[in-house]
């Protein structure tokens, strides 16, 4: 049996742990040891459920989760409905805590995403939940509803046009008091699919000869706009997602393939692309919007 060790705390930089252990592709049952996970955020939640669902695949057959019985975050996946989502990709030997409907930090629970009324669905739903947390929390006008609601709509996107697979989104907020000092609002989106590589080769992979890998994809998107599309104007997503977040001075970040490119604010130190890093299908996106405070709305 292959024992895959669960970080205590599990984000999106944590995720890379669990994708170097799936890496391995050891034979037999998979076991995700999650008896110390303390903490765990939306790209956490869905990158295990990505995890999880590679594992699946492999084996065919459920991969088995254990959690720690009565800790604080079992309680918080009950609420984000990571027990619900979780039934058709992981055994959890454990039965699932009752679910806290106190969610006024939760802007939106895990969603499976796998086609366009599901997409829909979600932005219907946030919409109806993002005016209180943008503007009271977040300190955003009233008109950043309709501009997040635009960027959950596009990030969905990609799942169904790209990933051709499965794919997960969730969203809420955190009080960052010691990196930032603020609060901030969690926006992560993952799949199994393609990957950006994939989605893109047909397209553009000669051009780039030797040099087409998992980095140049990311950066014939995530900088100078490439799509798979042919006629110009189409799949710009991306691009458009990523001036936005920058004028909120947030954080955006894709990891797909080996690799992860990401908008840097000033308060953020993490670097823009990474190569190299342990190969795992499909693509995660996070995104950080911090409160505004200031002259920064």
């Amino acid at each position: 049996m292959q024992i895959i060790p669960v970080p205590g705390t599990l984000d999106a930089t944590a995720f890379d742990q669990l994708a170097a252990e799936l890496e391995k592709g050891e034979d037999g049952k998979v076991l995700f040891d999650g008896r110390h996970l303390r903490w765990v955020d939306p790209s956490g939640i869905i990158g295990l459920l990505a995890a999880g669902t590679v594992a699946r695949d492999r084996l065919g057959s459920l991969p088995r989760l254990q959690l720690a019985e009565g800790a604080d975050v079992t309680t918080y996946l009950a609420r984000m409905r990571f027990f619900e989502v979780s039934e058709p990709i992981f055994e959890i030997e454990m039965k699932s805590p009752r679910r806290s409907w106190n969610s006024s930090d939760v802007l939106l629970e895990i969603t499976p995403i796998t086609t366009n009324t599901d997409i829909h669905a979600v932005v219907d739903r946030v919409q109806r939940q993002a005016g209180a947390i943008l503007s009271k929390t977040l300190n955003y006008p009233t008109s950043a509803v309709v501009q997040f609601s635009v960027i959950l709509s596009e990030v969905c996107q990609n799942i169904i046009e790209h990933a051709e697979a499965p794919g997960w989104v969730a969203a809420q907020t955190y009080t960052w008091a010691k990196r930032l000092g603020r609060q901030v609002l969690i926006l992560a989106v993952s799949d199994v699919g393609k990957g950006f590589r994939g989605s893109l080769a047909d397209t553009h992979a000669t051009r780039f000869g030797d040099r087409w890998g998992d980095a140049t994809a990311l950066e014939a998107a995530f900088i100078h706009g490439l799509t798979r599309f042919p006629d110009s104007g189409r799949g710009q997503g991306i691009q458009q997602i990523r001036k936005q977040v920058r004028r909120w001075d947030g954080a955006i970040s894709i990891r797909s393939g080996t690799a992860r490119i990401a908008d840097v604010p000033p308060w953020d130190e993490s670097p823009p692309l990474e190569e190299n890093l342990p190969a795992f299908p499909g693509a995660q996106i996070h995104i950080v919007l911090p409160a505004q405070v200031g002259d920064d709305v």
